[in-house]
């Protein structure tokens, strides 16, 4: 096979977890005859200091014509002013837009090797395997904005469309796992929730009438999320409730390094990064954990280029290095030593050669 891979480092460590996730895919490639091509653009804050657009038109030309986009992390201190006239995030946001990947695929799973790194008692983790899915490209992210030195406005804006495609991607993907799907909103409170929960009781009753459907709201969710989380299947819910509780969801597996995400659309084309932010205090120092973009790059395989068994190969390597005792700081058991980004790397392609 042959692929055309933007790869779109972005900003703090981004540059340095997309660089393994690279070395890995470059692996695969040549462990499996297929030919990668890898093109590099601008995003974020380091697009800005370029050409003083977060999101330039380089980039978007790329993403365009990419078969899959790979994205480290955009953002950081040196762009962070309220006051700011162009902010990395909003780069992040146009991409999606402009990629029409409406749908973010956000697997969270627990290994018992990794038990001792989340703050969760042990029993609380043991056989989590869920699959949320966060509407990616409405809600208050994308709602108009306005702002005055006394007052602030971000309005957030659903439309029965918007809501229907992603419950149905969550649907399909449900059925194909334990056909069980939680909807996530706040229709005790919200107008766009309550259209939410009536999209969701007629879709899901016309079109899957084999799932087992459950509606939470997103603060008892949030609280299941701790108490009960092998419980869940699918969740699917809204932007900003998806992107919050995924960052909660992320302690489960003990670390925000860990977790992968896919963002898609209605074609094979997608957008795949890990869900952590720039991490700018450890930027630079070879500390941070590429196992997130790593995996990331393992649903990119499996989504947009359909090679299902190179994806399995990546999966089972990483976790077979961190099983052998292999670990970022953010992972490392107490009393041994965490071992460098680029080392990671390397102990995941030692599992790939030889697996």
């Amino acid at each position: 096979m042959a692929a055309l891979i933007g790869i779109l480092a972005g900003d703090g460590i981004g540059p340095e977890v997309t660089a393994e996730a690279v070395r890995v895919l470059q692996a695969i490639g040549t462990r499996h005859s297929h030919k990668f091509e890898f093109r590099e653009g601008l995003i974020g804050g380091a697009a800005i200091d370029a050409t003083g657009s977060a999101f330039p038109a380089d980039t978007r030309q790329l993403c365009a014509a990419a078969d899959a986009v790979l994205l480290g992390a955009v953002g950081g201190p040196k762009w962070s002013s309220p006051d700011a006239p162009v902010r990395p995030e909003q780069g992040l946001l146009d991409m999606r837009a402009a990629m029409a990947v409406y749908a973010n695929l956000r697997p969270v799973v627990t290994h018992p090797s990794l038990y001792a790194s989340s703050p969760l008692k042990p029993e609380r983790l043991a056989g989590v395997d869920i699959l949320v899915i966060r509407e990616l490209t409405g809600g208050i992210y994308f709602g108009r904005k306005e702002r005055t030195d006394t007052s602030a406005t971000d309005v957030c804006t659903y439309s029965r469309p918007e809501i229907e495609r992603v419950l149905r991607m969550a649907g399909r993907l449900a059925m194909q796992r334990r056909r069980k799907v939680t909807s996530v909103d706040k229709a005790n409170v919200l107008e766009t929730s309550r259209l939410w929960r009536s999209v969701a009781v007629e879709l899901y009753a016309r079109e899957f009438p084999g799932l087992q459907v459950e509606h939470l709201l997103v603060d008892a969710a949030a609280m299941h999320l701790l108490s009960r989380a092998s419980d869940f299947d699918v969740i699917v819910t809204e932007n900003m409730f998806g992107d919050i509780l995924t960052d909660e969801a992320s302690m489960l597996t003990g670390s925000l390094g860990m977790l992968p995400s896919a963002a898609l659309g209605d074609g094979k084309q997608g957008l795949y990064e890990p869900i952590h932010g720039s991490a700018p205090d450890i930027a630079g120092q070879g500390k941070a954990n590429p196992c997130g973009t790593i995996l990331s790059a393992a649903m990119l395989l499996r989504h947009s280029l359909g090679l299902e068994a190179e994806a399995q190969r990546i999966e089972t390597a990483v976790l077979a290095a961190i099983e052998g005792g292999q670990r970022t700081a953010d992972i490392a058991v107490p009393g041994h030593a965490p071992v460098s980004t680029r080392a990671m790397g390397d102990a995941i392609l030692s599992r790939i050669a030889t697996g």
